[in-house]
């Protein structure tokens, strides 16, 4: 099935992407962001936040927004 990941780190881009269905939102997550720890992130779709145990649908619209900047101070 088909979605749109929207991520916004670094550069940030976006783009339909086919992901299995039954897919939760945890696992899209671990497969986009490999090395990315998702406590430093927040992850909405359709533009509201949700458990990583939830199930992503047919065009449904995901945004992955780190919450901690590399560089900034503290």
């Amino acid at each position: 099935m088909k979605i749109l990941l929207i991520n916004n780190h670094g550069a940030g881009w976006a783009d339909f992407i086919e992901v299995q269905p039954g897919t939760s939102v945890a696992t899209l997550f671990a497969q986009q962001m490999k090395e990315a720890s998702a406590i430093d992130y927040l992850i909405r779709v359709n533009r509201l936040p949700v458990a990583p145990d939830q199930i992503l649908q047919e065009n449904d619209r995901v945004s992955i927004t780190a919450t901690k900047i590399e560089g900034a101070g503290v």
